[in-house]
């Protein structure tokens, strides 16, 4: 059991050893017997045994599936999720594997950095839960060999529940004699809280009932008490006078995501960039146009004003015979350029097994190969893409960020985009209203 008395600087001299000599054999912990989801689905459930999966269907008729397991340094992975909302007859297959792939921490006066899920088994740092912090929910046990901060190895570390997000729509209708319609969203959770060292981190997967996905990393917890010596430009004045400066620091938080629509991991990307052009001449006005390009090859991408990208299924169409695909749809984010692997916002490459981390990545992944995902990026043809997204949170503390902090929250979602005819929680006096459905009024 390691102890929680340290700057991580001081711990991890203590600990490097330790580390290096775990490494190899506490990757993969507690899980489902195949780590590799298959293909497709071939049944309603998520394909792994009952203990490891995770099934709900929201009040409005939505359901998500899929499965979980545990690794020492990722934590929580989600495999073969699916999503199925009403009029649907089966599941629509969306990811392989859903998974955290880095939180890299630099701090402003050059002397500290971090990167907290493959130098400190981020994983092995799983907390226990309390029933007030999964309320209406079930928290599941996680076996966690290597725990950094208990005895006891079965950790009450994963929680599922659900809530209620406000509007997933409102429409009223003059033509029915303005008759409202609204509906509440419900949403499926999913989250942990990791502790490494001082900060712990909220790790939430969002399951809409609409079919999107966010992806969010919450950091709470407690500045270090061993970073309040930051000279100015790099630091916050924190406590009475400015006896304690707070080292200002980043959180370059990177998510991996392995598709899989339609229960097919051969997918396309493709990237929209549009652009406003100035009004032609008197009584026009600005006009824009939206070019597509598909990207065949390995790419390290950045977002532009008016740039998206989305995943396009190989596999399968909507009922209006439109391919299904998942846009990217990146938060805030402030992108950190002081390293190769956080100079860019996505990275799309293909799939290889032994490639998990953004950084230090394990050596000898594979020929070609390098450490971090900018090296990834070597060209290849993309035939079963990978998404690496990058969000950044530069962190200048406040007074108010003691004690306890504040959670500070980043991330992205992923939205559908045709994997439905029509949007899915449509009521079902508005069924009729697809495509131009005021043509000949």
């Amino acid at each position: 059991m390691r102890v929680n008395r340290m700057s991580r600087a001081r711990r991890g001299t203590l600990l490097g050893v330790a580390v290096m000599a775990l490494a190899a054999g506490m990757t993969t912990g507690a899980g489902p017997a195949t780590a590799q989801p298959k293909a497709a689905p071939t049944a309603a459930a998520a394909d792994c045994s009952t203990a490891y999966q995770i099934e709900k269907k929201l009040a409005s008729g939505t359901t998500w599936r899929m499965c979980w397991r545990f690794e020492s340094k990722a934590g929580i992975v989600l495999e073969d999720i699916s999503y199925q909302p009403p009029g649907e007859t089966k599941p629509i297959k969306v990811l392989n594997s859903a998974r955290l792939a880095q939180i890299h921490v630099p701090y402003d006066d050059g002397r500290s950095e971090y990167n907290d899920l493959t130098t400190y088994n981020f994983g092995d740092g799983l907390m226990n839960m309390t029933a007030a912090e999964c309320p209406g929910g079930t928290i599941k046990t996680v076996k966690v060999k290597n725990t950094s901060y208990y005895q006891d190895p079965n950790i009450k570390g994963l929680c599922t529940t659900t809530k209620t997000r406000g509007h997933a729509y409102r429409l009223m209708n003059y033509e029915q004699g303005n008759t409202v319609y609204q509906a509440q969203g419900k949403d499926l959770l999913v989250y942990t809280v990791n502790k490494v060292d001082w900060y712990e981190y909220i790790t939430e997967w969002r399951f809409q009932d609409d079919g999107t996905v966010h992806m969010n990393v919450g950091a709470t917890g407690s500045l270090s008490p061993y970073d309040y010596d930051a000279g100015d430009g790099r630091s916050w004045p924190i406590g009475k006078g400015a006896a304690a400066k707070a080292d200002s620091h980043s959180h370059n938080v990177f998510w991996k995501l392995d598709f899989a629509l339609d229960g097919s991991s051969k997918a396309k990307v493709e990237q929209y960039d549009s652009k406003v052009t100035a009004p032609a001449g008197a009584g026009n006005g600005p006009t824009a146009k939206t070019t597509r390009t598909t990207v065949t090859k390995e790419l390290a991408g950045d977002s532009k004003n008016m740039r998206w990208w989305r995943v396009v299924s190989s596999a399968g169409k909507n009922k209006d015979g439109h391919p299904r695909s998942y846009e990217l749809v990146p938060g805030p984010t402030s992108k950190y350029s002081g390293r190769p692997f956080t100079q860019h916002d996505v990275y799309f490459t293909e799939y290889k097994k032994c490639e998990k981390y953004a950084s230090e990545n394990q050596p000898g992944c594979a020929t070609g190969s390098g450490s971090s995902v900018d090296k990834f990026v070597n060209g290849q043809a993309l035939t079963h893409p990978v998404v690496w997204m990058n969000i950044g949170f530069h962190h200048i503390a406040r007074d108010e960020d003691q004690q306890p902090m504040p959670v500070h929250w980043q991330g992205f979602s992923i939205a559908p985009r045709d994997v439905t005819a029509m949007n899915p929680l449509t009521p079902a006096a508005l069924a009729g209203q697809n495509g131009d459905w005021n043509r000949g009024s």
